[in-house]
């Protein structure tokens, strides 16, 4: 059946928010913020988790990122192809369940690989939440509040990183206070902190079972029907990610889509050995290379059974730069956020809850006040150009290269902190407008997908390797002291501001193509 042909009768008066629609975004928006607590808590955690575990600033990175993004990016897929076809509130609550648990599970870890499954399962249980509640937001909200409420849902990736560094350091230095030689069962400060975080989500989720599931593509005056058997689309779907299924898969598309199928493997496992033997991180490589392999994989099988889907999402360059070139602001934000609270207790410093409650609160406001203004403004440059939102992402980009600068180069911790509030704020005006735009590239029965597929510039680019590149840059820069390797965190950090020129270029041509790419959805989905 053609998009075409599922559409409904159009809805003729003006659709608007009700109460019941803010509720629904307060209740996401916590359930952000806990989210971001139980994904950010480990930057905190870094210094006390490296010196127990015995890690480099690489080993850290990765932890910090590939080892959470690849899987969050991995599942995003499946589990956004899920919300598309099956109930959001049910699926939501599901995850919110699995990601709570796998953080209090954290706590029990006792070396690299133990804390790496754990951070693994906190990614498969993130990977529900925000296909689920873009999806929900967009039947909940009408286009012209769009990039205001996903501002207002995103403001908790801010919130939650902010509050996870105070209440990291308040539970690590009153734990360790309290048990110097080691708690309960031999628990030590970081994983008291873990299980502390882990367990509330346990109930919120409870709580987010209780929303009602809104009408599909209802405020687009379509209807937009789920799957008649979701969970066999879902198996399908994960099928196409998981080797070695994706070759049965592959198999089952004909021997040319084998033979791709195989070669590309072939080419990023070259590739993968190549950059371990350059690094030493066997770890970071792979993860990341199954990541990509994973992904080839997906969207190769994705263009053979819904070719509409593929061709508005990865047929569409006016989607994959603007993904791309949010993915490198992400990339900044995801280093920044991981390693600011390390580099101001290690290069300044600074003592732990002093550095945990300005750092959290400068990330909470403003990350807040970046992404709830840029929202807004790019709201209102799209009612008078339909590129105009990209305009905000460019400034997301542009803006916070001086403050990086002037931040980590200084030795007052006054301005540090200062730089710091306006890196981040002005990085986080970019979100509302990346998301939205990507949002109103797809039929809304795909929004679920192109959710996932943003999501995977977010981390497979962003957190995959922003805080893997400034650890890894760290550790290559460092010195040696007393026989230990002792890592540049600053020269790491510096490095960010050179993804930016190519951040940039990719936003200039989306600039120019997103008017055309918006102008002719139906069009080119039904040629699909």
């Amino acid at each position: 059946m053609t998009d075409n042909a599922m559409a409904g009768a159009p809805v003729t008066s003006e659709p608007k928010a009700t109460r019941y629609s803010w509720y629904v975004l307060s209740v996401l928006v916590i359930v952000y913020i806990l989210n971001f607590i139980d994904r950010q808590i480990i930057s905190i955690l870094a210094v006390d988790i490296k010196a127990d575990l015995g890690l480099s600033d690489g080993d850290m990175g990765f932890l910090g990122g590939a080892a959470f993004a690849v899987f969050y990016a991995l599942f995003g897929i499946p589990l956004g192809r899920l919300a598309d076809n099956w109930n959001r509130v049910k699926l939501l609550s599901i995850g919110l369940t699995l990601w709570s648990a796998m953080t209090a599970l954290s706590g029990f870890a006792y070396n690299q690989l133990t804390l790496t499954l754990a951070r693994m399962g906190v990614g498969v249980g993130e990977a529900t939440a925000s296909p689920t509640a873009y999806s929900l937001i967009s039947d909940y909200f009408p286009k012209r509040q769009k990039a205001t409420a996903l501002a207002i849902y995103s403001s908790g990736l801010y919130l939650g990183g902010g509050v996870s560094l105070f209440i990291g350091a308040l539970i690590v230095e009153g734990w360790n206070r309290a048990y110097p030689g080691g708690g309960p069962i031999g628990l030590v400060g970081w994983q008291a902190a873990f299980l502390a975080v882990g367990i509330p989500g346990l109930l919120l989720a409870l709580w987010v079972a209780t929303l009602r599931e809104p009408v599909r593509g209802a405020m687009d005056g379509v209807t937009s029907p789920g799957a008649p058997a979701p969970f066999r689309e879902f198996g399908r779907d994960l099928s196409m990610i998981v080797p070695p299924l994706t070759l049965i898969a592959a198999w089952k598309r004909g021997p040319a889509a084998f033979a791709i199928n195989i070669a590309f493997a072939m080419a990023i496992t070259a590739f993968g050995w190549w950059m371990i033997d350059l690094t030493g991180n066997l770890p970071q490589w792979s993860a990341v290379c199954l990541g990509y392999y994973a992904v080839f994989s997906w969207a190769s099988a994705l263009r053979a059974h819904d070719p509409a889907t593929f061709r508005l999402i990865w047929g569409t360059p006016a989607f994959i730069c603007t993904t791309l070139g949010y993915g490198l602001v992400s990339l900044a934000a995801y280093a920044l956020a991981f390693w600011s609270a390390p580099y101001a207790e290690t290069v300044l410093g600074l003592p732990k809850q002093e550095l945990a409650f300005i750092l959290g609160a400068n990330g909470a406001v403003s990350g807040f006040l970046g992404v709830i203004i840029g929202g807004r403004i790019a709201d209102s440059l799209r009612a008078k150009n339909p590129a105009g939102r990209i305009l905000m992402i460019i400034f997301g980009v542009v803006a916070p290269i001086v403050p990086i600068w002037i931040g980590y180069t200084t030795e007052n911790a006054a301005l540090f902190y200062a730089m710091n509030f306006l890196a981040g704020m002005f990085g986080a005006t970019a979100l509302g407008a990346a998301a939205a735009t990507t949002q109103d590239l797809v039929l809304p029965r795909m929004r679920g997908t192109a959710t996932a597929a943003f999501f995977l510039g977010t981390t497979l680019v962003g957190l995959s390797f922003g805080p893997y590149m400034v650890g890894q840059i760290s550790d290559l820069t460092g010195t040696i002291i007393d026989g230990k390797p002792v890592g540049d965190l600053r020269t790491g950090i510096l490095s960010l501001i050179g993804v930016a020129p190519i951040a940039l270029g990719l936003l200039l041509y989306a600039y120019r193509a997103v008017p055309q790419a918006e102008a002719t959805i139906a069009a080119r989905a039904a040629e699909a």
